[in-house]
């Protein structure tokens, strides 16, 4: 069943921090802290728990930098409870210290508070609690709220639930929290305003974290809370879930299926390594269920049961950020070429302030891998109130665009832990295709012969992608030439244009070397001025019908001293000939290039920051997904 989620016109602030709590028979801090070492990508400047054993004894321990430093300053000390919670923490207000580390706790240091979000409102609370005689220790805007909470408690002789809801009312912004109390430690309150948070359900034991991935290896049974819910959890007792006017809400716990092998290394070095060699696996599980081979098909149930919809559209408006917009950028393309609807691509923080047009006759395409982007979640809004069918793409079963949605479809590629995106662009891509190819037709834009062809073709990629990946070795002694570098340009034409995009992001995010993709054409027109033997040139270069045009860019690079990078096809000994390194991938149709032609760039950008000494899974200042403003 899908449910609608329609919240005020408000800005919508995530901060992208890991909140992780357990109350039940176990010993919690083993929970908590594996825990927060698989929420570690959503943040990573400082870590902390708070466990409760017994009525009047709380610890709390803290630490600046990642879940390992934790550890090592809870070595030793006294860890026995079976009720905590625990963070990890990307910084919005308040620089990374000890002492702006989650948990927060009240000023006589009963209640304890983890917080992914802003209070937008903090400052001016903060003065009327510092007016009542309270006194910060930080300068964050959580403690700003378990200070509030402890004074509507205290004031009103209430219980933890009713403090928590008074509380809340008076916030601005969004919040996931999980409060604990020193004196009644068979509780958690849990509550949720537009950032995730999701309950797993045991054998009389609850588990709490900001996504399923902590709590899989102990239940698959889950709660998704929706905004303005709050979990009261209590072992032994049945979850009550309620609003903030305490009425209760009714959910079923829903069965969530995670490969726990996805959350672990594997072997390798690192995730974004592992999750770049899992992409052949993932794109097939990704098409399983959808793609039929023996009759060479491709059904998509959103298509299929929302088929006049999609059918009637006079345009379809794809909203997204980042990687997801370079994955639209894709889809227009094949949207366009198939399905002969005009589509076009914004960044959802732009759709979202420029009063766009939009009318009910529009279906908008909002992609996010989280799920919880709040500027796309804001975009959804925005195309709800103009009467829009809004169809989602996403990764993170749940997750609140996929709730908020009409229709749409999961990637299925799982938990993707790097903070580079690899995997989910090209499950994101894949699962476009698949539209397009299900939308042409039914429209019927699309011979039977090219459709056939595409079909057969894409169930063909996850061996091609095996192939590419061949050639990982090469690619890493080739990355590091380029070590020294400060600046590249990447170049693409057609279908290979959001793909220098994406390659030149990727390199990037992890690398911090500046690089920036064109259109190969536009390198003429200003960008051409820059290259010299120091300015290498990655250039998409497959057999296209624009290879001829893409062979004339490179000889105007290579006749300015300037070294070439090519990703051709493979046989090709034209612009092979003419690069300093060429990367060679299968043939495939020009709509599949992305899915085969990303994966060089995504290892050349893995080795180069390798080479560099980086920590390329947690990339400075960079959270998994961009939810602040």
């Amino acid at each position: 069943m899908k449910i609608f989620i329609f919240v005020p016109n408000e800005n919508k602030y995530i901060n992208m921090c890991g909140i992780v709590g357990y109350i039940g028979k176990r010993q919690a801090w083993p929970v908590l802290v594996e825990g927060l070492r698989k929420l570690e990508y959503r943040g990573y400047d400082s870590a902390g728990v708070a466990l409760v054993s017994a009525p009047g004894d709380m610890k709390v321990y803290k630490s600046v930098g990642k879940v390992a430093d934790l550890e090592r300053v809870v070595a030793g000390k006294d860890t026995s409870a079976s009720t905590g919670i625990a963070h990890t923490r990307w910084a919005t207000h308040g620089e990374p210290s000890t002492v702006n580390s989650h948990p927060h706790t009240s000023m006589d240091g009963r209640l304890a508070l983890v917080h992914n979000g802003i209070i937008e409102n903090y400052a001016i609370l903060k003065q009327k609690l510092a007016d009542k005689g309270y006194v910060f220790s930080s300068s964050t805007d959580t403690e700003v709220l378990v200070q509030l909470i402890d004074y509507i408690q205290t004031e009103g002789s209430l219980d933890l639930l009713t403090a928590v809801q008074l509380a809340l009312k008076e916030v601005i912004g969004a919040y996931a929290i999980a409060v604990v109390d020193r004196d009644n430690p068979d509780v958690i309150i849990a509550a949720r305003k537009s950032s995730p948070l999701v309950v797993g359900i045991g054998d009389d034991e609850y588990f709490l974290a900001s996504d399923a991935t902590p709590m899989v290896e102990y239940t698959n049974k889950v709660i998704y809370l929706s905004d303005g819910e709050i979990a009261v959890l209590r072992s032994g007792e049945q979850v009550r879930i309620v609003n903030l006017d305490n009425v209760e809400c009714s959910h079923e716990a829903q069965t969530i299926a995670m490969n726990i092998g996805q959350l672990q290394k594997g072997g390798y070095p690192h995730f974004m390594i592992k999750e770049i060699f899992d992409q052949p696996e993932c794109i097939a599980d990704c098409m399983r269920g959808r793609l039929n081979a023996d009759t060479c098909s491709v059904v998509l149930s959103a298509v299929n049961e929302h088929r006049e919809r999609f059918v009637s559209a006079s345009r379809f408006v794809i909203v997204a950020c980042g990687t997801s917009w370079h994955a639209g950028l894709i889809g227009k393309q094949l949207i366009e070429t198939m399905c002969r609807i005009p589509v076009e691509v914004e960044y959802a923080s732009e759709f979202r302030y420029r009063n766009p047009v939009i009318s009910p006759s529009d279906v908008v395409i909002a992609i996010s891998q989280s799920g919880e982007t709040a500027d796309t979640l804001a975009a959804i809004e925005l195309a709800h109130s103009r009467g829009a069918f809004v169809y989602g793409i996403c990764n993170v079963v749940g997750s609140s665009i996929a709730r908020a949605t009409d229709a749409g479809s999961y990637i299925h590629v799982g938990p993707e832990i790097g903070v580079a995106s690899t995997k989910a662009f090209t499950g994101q891509v894949a699962v476009l295709l698949m539209f397009a190819l299900s939308l042409a037709k039914e429209t019927g834009t699309i011979s039977s012969e090219e459709y056939t062809s595409t079909v057969a073709s894409l169930d063909a990629i996850p061996d091609k992608m095996r192939q590419v990946l061949k050639q990982n070795d090469y690619i890493a002694g080739m990355s590091r030439m380029f070590t020294y570098a400060r600046n590249f340009i990447y170049l693409g034409r057609g279908y290979s244009f959001p793909i220098a995009l994406e390659g030149a992001l990727k390199l990037k995010e992890i690398s911090y070397i500046h690089a920036e993709g064109y259109p190969a054409a536009e390198m003429k027109h200003g960008p051409i001025a820059l290259i010299d033997a120091d300015m290498p040139v990655v250039v998409i270069a497959t057999r296209s019908p624009l290879y001829d045009k893409v062979l004339s860019n490179v000889q105007e690079i290579k006749a300015r001293g300037g070294r070439v990078v090519a990703v051709v096809t493979e046989g090709d000994t034209v612009i092979s000939s003419l690069a300093d390194f060429s990367i060679q991938v299968p043939a495939v149709p020009e709509c599949l290039d992305a899915l085969v032609t990303s994966i060089p760039l995504q290892l050349m950008a893995y080795h180069i920051a390798v080479c560099r000494g980086l920590d390329v899974d947690r990339p400075r200042n960079l959270a998994k997904s961009v939810t602040v403003e």
